[in-house]
């Protein structure tokens, strides 16, 4: 059921509703995108946080491997004396570097026994000097390692042949057995034209690096991971998990996010998770990249998301505490505003209800004074009750049938007053249209009076064509009310002088007897039977009907002629001349008619013509009775003159197959371009029949003969014979004698063709 308001109920309802949707939308918008920014804001501090401490670790990894790398390049220039001299010089170096670098944990270098003792052949075994610091005091040994096969992780990182910095893994150190430091090493391989001879290498612990983690502190609750490249856990809070990987701690989180991939690769990314407390941490990987290598290692900052957006959150709830009472005094202004509009608007509603209902009367105006739009909503009311009253009366007027009553427009947008306006002007119209309706109505019966009429008149004289016409003209003339008529018909039975002859005629009350012909295309009436269309002329000179009508004798200012017309088939012209113009359902009524009297013409020329017919059929009968007898002599006479071109033909198709075995023939066109060759020509002359196409006559004439048999060719072509003992040129290139003979063949007095026939006279 739909609920009905007031205008002030809906005012406060529909913008109350809308003001608090707006509101909540906008406070929703903003404290959203408040959120969204501190959040942004705050992830861009921890991402600052995490590459300042990947900056520090750079550093520290990158000092660290350029010592290892100098010293690897001091040493393989001292690879050029004896072993015994710069051992001395070795340990005086890694004396300074231990003095420079208190952080360093050992320094080791290994050599490859093969490299330094040429007569070591064995693929493995090394010499290693290794200084560690104990106690503050530098410790040295020499050892001779791998003899019998190298360690894995020395194996390992021997052939990558560049800087590489070890995976962490936990040792001990000071002498301390119960206590496990996790380390780390860079190495430098040295190498000698491409070859790998040893490494330097330097061993440090990792506890500076888990220095540099604990600094990273930005929140409550955050805490960082160093995670290698191998994807082991370098640094971390908990000691008890470093070393260990990191797919292994975190199983779920590494499958999901893909952690240890990453960070192999050396990617930057972001993702949040949530700990083993259930508490949403968000996570940001930064990687660390060692100068002259290539197996990053990467920090992982973590901080709880809800310390992130603890500012934003506060901001939130004092946004929407001050959304709610701005939303309370919206209210309250609204409510007073809309009692003010609605309360005139309700006298306005009053009135508007009267006029709903039919009511209206001068004494309903309405007077207010607010001075706004409200008060010019009743001027306007007032306008249209006055404007009313005057249409009522206007419309009263031309109920009484008073058409011509004057009726002012209240303004162009009076659309009411347009509307009475255009029903009076309907009115007149349909006044006007009534009386054109009545006309066409009676031209309508008249014409369906007249084509009953002529129906009737057409049914009763179609045996006879001379009665038929003159009842048509007659009546035609007398009931279109003319003066004068007359009816033509085409007369074809002279093929080569087809006219059009005068059948009927009447003019003033009278039957005119008058014989006369018209050639077709001869004046209007054959014209008009040439052209096959209606002519209708109006103005007529008073010597002109005389010139080019069939009529004569009058002089009539209007002049009408149409064709009797059957499927395109000129039958004959109706042509009728009166005082009185003719009027276009007059020439349509006429035409209807021509139609009819053109169909029913037809049929009785059909009539007479069959009569004639078959009167000429009986007497041809008769006489094809007496051809018939002679033809059947003729055709005895055929039949024994054909047996014996048969006879003849037959013989003369056996002394051409018989020539044909015999004698070597040939078919040239008159241009002596070969047509054809017979077996034995082809046999003599070496060739197929496909090879002689194409060819031309001098193709088989030697070439010295060619010059004379152009001139036998040339009086050949004139229409003489030629025969004689001549020499031919075979396919091979050889050239025999045979005796030729060269004729043309004529096919109605015309060089079709030419024959050459050969004989060759060794068969004699």
């Amino acid at each position: 059921m739909k609920i009905k308001l007031k205008i002030q109920q809906k005012i406060q309802l529909f913008i109350i509703s809308s003001s608090i949707l707006i509101y909540i939308i906008a406070i929703g918008y903003i404290s959203l995108n408040a959120r969204k920014m501190a959040f942004k804001l705050e992830t861009e501090s921890v991402k600052l946080q995490a590459l300042g401490a990947a900056k520090e670790i750079k550093a520290t990894f990158d000092a660290n491997m350029a010592i290892v790398k100098t010293l690897a390049e001091v040493y393989r220039n001292y690879t050029k004396f004896p072993l015994e001299e710069w051992k001395g010089h070795i340990k005086d170096f890694y004396y300074e570097v231990f003095k420079e670098n208190p952080e360093i944990y050992s320094l080791w270098d290994s050599w490859e026994l093969s490299a330094v003792d040429p007569s070591w052949t064995k693929p493995t075994g090394r010499f290693v000097t290794i200084h560690w610091r104990e106690n503050g005091i530098i410790q040295s040994n020499y050892e001779l390692r791998s003899l019998t096969g190298d360690p894995p992780i020395y194996g390992k990182y021997k052939y990558i042949y560049s800087p590489a910095i070890w995976e962490p893994y936990l040792d001990q150190v000071q002498g301390n057995k119960a206590e496990l430091f996790l380390m780390t090493t860079f190495d430098v391989p040295i190498m000698v034209n491409g070859k790998y001879i040893g490494m330097v290498a330097m061993d440090i612990t990792l506890s500076e690096i888990q220095y540099y983690l604990s600094k990273i502190h930005p929140y409550e609750g955050s805490y960082s991971i160093m995670v290698s490249n191998g994807g082991l856990i370098a640094g971390h809070p908990n000691k008890d998990i470093q070393s260990k990987p990191f797919a292994e701690v975190y199983p779920e989180l590494d499958s999901k996010f893909k952690i240890s991939e990453r960070i192999k690769k050396g990617d930057a990314f972001t993702f949040v998770h949530k700990d083993t407390s259930g508490l949403e941490m968000y996570s940001e990987v930064v990687p660390v990249f060692v100068k002259n290598n290539n197996t990053p290692w990467s920090i992982i900052l973590s901080v709880p998301t809800n310390i992130i957006m603890a500012e934003a959150n506060k901001n939130f709830i004092i946004s929407a505490v001050v959304g709610i009472f701005g939303l309370i005094l919206l209210i309250i202004i609204i409510f007073i505003i809309s009692k003010n509009i609605t309360n005139p608007v309700s006298r306005i509603t009053q009135l508007l209800k009267l006029l709903s209902k039919g009511h209206i009367d001068k004494k309903m105006a309405v007077k207010l004074s607010s001075g706004d739009e409200i008060e010019e909503m009743a001027d306007a009311l007032n306008e249209s009750i006055e404007g009313l009253n005057k249409k009522v009366e206007f419309a009263n007027h031309i109920g009484e049938g008073n058409l011509n009553t004057e009726f002012n427009l209240l303004s162009d947008d009076d659309v009411l007053g347009h509307s009475l306006l255009e029903m009076r002007q309907s009115l007149l119209k349909a006044q006007e249209e009534d009386n054109k309706r009545r006309i066409e109505d009676d031209k309508r019966r008249w014409t369906n009076e007249g084509l009953a009429k002529f129906a009737e008149i057409l049914r009763q004289n179609n045996n006879n064509l001379d009665i038929l016409a003159n009842e048509i003209i007659r009546n035609l003339i007398y009931y279109i009310n003319a003066n004068q008529g007359g009816l033509f018909i085409v007369n074809d039975q002279d093929r080569s002088n087809v006219v059009l002859e005068l059948l009927a005629s009447f003019a003033y009350n009278r039957k005119k007897y008058l014989k006369k012909q018209i050639q077709l295309g001869e004046g209007l009436v054959g014209a008009c039977a040439v052209e096959k269309e209606t002519i209708h002329l109006t103005e007529i000179p008073q010597e002109y009907v005389k010139i080019t009508s069939g009529l004569g004798g009058s002089n009539p200012t209007s002049l009408l002629l149409v064709p009797l017309l059957i499927e395109n088939d000129m039958l004959g012209v109706i042509e009728i001349a009166s005082f009185n113009n003719f009027e276009k359902h007059e020439i349509e009524f006429i035409e209807k008619v021509a139609e009819s009297i053109a169909s029913t013409l037809k049929s009785v020329r059909i009539n007479i013509r069959t009569s004639q017919l078959l009167e000429q059929s009986q007497q041809q009968s008769e006489e094809m009775a007496a051809q018939e007898e002679e033809m059947r002599q003729n055709m005895e006479e055929l039949q024994a003159t054909q047996e014996e071109s048969a006879r003849r033909e037959s013989e003369f198709k056996g002394t051409l197959d018989a020539i044909d075995h015999f004698l070597l023939k040939a078919e040239f066109s008159f241009n002596g371009d070969i047509l054809l060759a017979n077996n034995q020509f082809l046999q003599k002359f070496e060739y197929t029949i496909n090879e002689i196409k194409g060819l031309k006559n001098t193709a088989f004439i030697p070439e010295q003969e060619i010059p004379k048999f152009q001139k036998i060719w040339t009086s050949v072509n004139s229409g003489s014979g030629h025969q004689e003992k001549m020499k031919l040129k075979l396919k091979s290139g050889k050239s025999l004698e045979f005796i030729v003979s060269i004729n043309p063949v004529y096919v109605n007095d015309e060089i079709e063709k030419i024959i050459l026939l050969a004989i060759d006279p060794n068969l004699f």
